[in-house]
């Protein structure tokens, strides 16, 4: 653990900052509300990239291209607590049913909302929509923004950490927490180092038009080359998350319109009909990351600098959202009982409860894609098998369904 600084003794400036306003930073800046309101906390965030007030003050604009996140229904609850799902909801898909399959196998496993007794099992929601919701949110509240800034050095000291921005602000927080995702180099400058095991593919994301009603249906369907997925998009649309051994991507993402759409068609098939139209595509590498130290004195990581997992369960940013909510909860526990923002104590508390949690989605997700990423034909004949099981055993079945909307840690 890197050793405080000596620095000039200088009085903190801030109770907590937050390093990204992105979806997670905006989350927690939301989730803070009571708590700035109750203890008085002087909260900042601190965002690279220049707010859009025209963007906050007219009408949606949805786009095709799009990107888009399925929020579990465990999410929607916490988003009503915020006080943003009424604003989020205008623009949700509903999952109303997933289907989960294996190419060439006759094995299938349904999970429904009507089974459960619910309106959704999720729903899925253009990013840029729930980052405006949010931002508006935050727009009413006592926080200070830098914005646009970037933290050029961070540095621990006895009691805070020293934070120097590119505007040449100078912060000292009693809590610090990056949100920043994985790529901005802050973990690195206070050397904290990261589990990284990469799945060696790649993920291929487009929205693509589809010759049916889907009906509310998410696919998950296992391949050769890697899962794929398809997530109902407003009328007749569908996010496609579709991965491939890395490299393989590239002749994909090269192919004309139609010739990538008579790929995806013989790869999924028709449960969706035709597939119509293709948009942009986006790829990225996979790989599981976790932060070896999520917390230290007066720092907390949350987000996808302190973990980012495979796409196939899409449950990054709800693991994120009950981080966030476990933090404040942990802060606010940590208030009653007198102790300073950023004590261990409190940290420890927060790290121990997301531990269980993130190793129990790590599991579920990393082993659905070491399960179905081996092709001997014994286990796939026992994946088909398993699949028809999981199908029959309505507790199993529903157990999954629960995990999968974010009800069971």
């Amino acid at each position: 653990m890197q050793q405080p600084e000596q620095t000039p003794a200088q009085g903190i400036t801030h109770d907590i900052v937050i390093v990204g306003g992105g979806l997670v930073g905006a989350s927690l800046g939301c989730a803070l509300a009571p708590l700035i309101q109750r203890y008085g906390w002087k909260v900042a965030i601190i965002e690279a990239a220049p707010l859009d007030d025209a963007a906050l003050s007219e009408r949606w604009q949805p786009s095709f291209d799009a990107r888009a996140s399925a929020i579990a229904e465990g999410s929607a609850q916490h988003f009503r607590q915020l006080g943003v799902w009424e604003a989020m909801q205008e623009e949700a898909t509903p999952i109303r049913q997933i289907h989960i399959s294996e190419r060439g196998r006759l094995g299938a496993t349904r999970l429904s909302a009507q089974e459960l007794g619910v309106a959704a099992l999720g729903h899925v929601i253009p990013n840029a929509w729930m980052g405006q919701v949010l931002h508006r949110h935050l727009r009413a509240l006592p926080v200070e923004w830098f914005c646009p800034a970037t933290v050029e050095q961070l540095s621990p000291e006895a009691d805070a950490h020293y934070l120097r921005l590119s505007d040449g602000s100078e912060l000292r927080a009693a809590l610090t927490v990056l949100a920043d995702g994985g790529r901005s180099g802050l973990k690195e400058q206070l050397g904290i180092s990261s589990r990284n095991n990469s799945y060696e593919q790649t993920a291929l994301i487009a929205h693509v038009g589809i010759g049916q009603p889907h009906q509310g249906v998410a696919y998950e369907r296992f391949t050769e080359q890697g899962p794929m997925a398809l997530l109902p998009l407003p009328g007749q649309a569908m996010e496609l998350i579709w991965t491939h051994p890395s490299g393989e991507e590239q002749a994909l993402m090269a192919l004309p319109e139609r010739e990538f759409l008579a790929q995806l068609q013989a790869a999924f098939g028709d449960r969706v009909g035709r597939f119509t139209r293709a948009g942009k595509r986006y790829s990225y590498p996979l790989s599981l990351i976790t932060a070896k130290e999520p917390v230290r004195p007066g720092l907390a990581v949350l987000g996808n600098a302190a973990h980012a997992l495979h796409p196939v369960a899409g449950q990054g940013f709800n693991l994120a959202l009950r981080g966030i909510m476990d933090l404040v909860e942990a802060l606010e526990q940590g208030e009653q009982a007198r102790r300073p923002l950023g004590d261990m104590t409190t940290l420890l508390a927060f790290e121990s409860k997301r531990a269980r949690d993130r190793g129990n989605v790590i599991l579920f997700s990393d082993g659905l894609v070491r399960l179905f990423g081996q092709s001997l034909p014994l286990l796939s004949h026992a994946r088909a098998a398993g699949l028809i099981g999981l199908n029959l055993l309505g507790p199993l079945r529903r157990g999954l369904a629960r995990r999968a909307m974010g009800l069971e840690r």
